[in-house]
């Protein structure tokens, strides 16, 4: 795999939790990341067991410091510290995972640059997409998304012409049409984008709530052909079989996680917490079917809101889900 150095706002830090040993069956999340700066990410595939044609690929995390976006949709700012929580939740957790996994560092969106900050990170995924990784995105403020879909849209995978599909677990379309981009406004950026290049938009959304959605935002999903479920009807079979039938229906996936789709008891540290959410398990369970269809291309958490967590709860779950879908 070739060398890659996104560019980024801040450099790779280092890693910390709790240590047991130095032995492979004591490693944890801290141990196995390594920076991805060119040579950290050659020597951690060099250590990494001997790989088969059916290996999964190395993961590249990126964080994406922006609350911008939900400060222009009228939301609780403090998603911009998510990528420090959402590492220091994962840092602890045992390593199971059969891929290497290296950190690249973040995009820091500030002075209100929401759109050049989108820019940069789209590059960087798209450069690390090419090189071969399983690219995810620590957000950030729901405007992650758009940026996210700046990324896979201009990978190769894409301009080769393979079928890319958008999932999104979240109780809001974020389909507002406003003047100014936002965190409601990426899936309809995404929506024109698609048109303008003369391509299908292949979306989804699991966890609708109907209380938090205008009738225009579900005239809007009409208008587009948006597959939907509400968060009233996410029964765990009814969710398997939706999601089963997006992914017959698509080449390659990006997956993106609000976690503002989870009950507030669950999930109390987002912008807007849910009354009503879609339980863990399903959620989890989700994860794991398209961890196992082998056409996620690329994955984002966003939402998270430290500054309204109780006791990392929030990001302590953002983590699990991260690590289920990448084993």
């Amino acid at each position: 795999m070739p060398a890659v150095n996104p560019a980024v706002d801040v450099p790779p830090q280092a890693w910390t939790g709790r240590f047991d040993g130095d032995g492979p069956e004591h490693r944890r999340w801290w141990q196995a990341v390594t920076p991805c700066t060119g040579a950290g990410v050659d020597e951690a595939v060099e250590d990494a067991p001997a790989a088969s044609a059916d290996a999964p690929k190395p993961a590249a995390l990126l964080g994406f410091a922006s609350d911008e976006g939900v400060r222009r949709n009228k939301g609780r700012t403090g998603a911009s510290a998510a990528p420090a929580a959402l590492r220091k939740a994962l840092g602890p957790l045992a390593f199971h995972l059969d891929r290497t996994v290296a950190d690249a560092g973040d995009v820091v969106v500030s002075g209100g640059a929401l759109e050049a900050g989108q820019a940069r990170l789209g590059s960087a995924v798209t450069e690390l997409l090419d090189a071969g990784h399983l690219t995810v995105v620590l957000g950030g403020g729901h405007e992650t998304a758009y940026a996210s879909y700046l990324g896979v849209s201009g990978s190769q995978a894409v301009q080769d012409g393979l079928r890319l599909g958008v999932l999104n677990l979240d109780a809001h379309f974020d389909l507002r049409d406003e003047p100014v981009p936002s965190s409601g406004t990426p899936f309809l950026q995404m929506a024109r984008a698609e048109a303008a290049a003369g391509r299908d938009f292949r979306y989804a959304v699991v966890g609708i709530s109907e209380a938090s959605n205008t009738r225009a935002l579900f005239d809007t999903a009409g208008r587009l052909g948006v597959r939907y479920l509400l968060d009233e009807d996410c029964e765990a079979e009814r969710v398997r079989a939706f999601v089963a039938s997006f992914l017959a229906d698509i080449d390659i996936l990006y997956l993106t996680i609000d976690l503002d789709v989870l009950p507030a008891a669950v999930a109390p540290g987002v912008s807007a917490p849910a009354g009503y959410g879609v339980p863990l398990p399903v959620i989890g369970a989700i994860c794991r079917q398209v961890a196992w269809s082998g056409k996620l291309l690329h994955l984002d958490i966003a939402e998270l809101n430290p500054a309204f967590d109780i006791d990392g709860r929030t990001a302590r779950v953002a983590a699990r889900l991260l690590d289920t879908l990448l084993r």
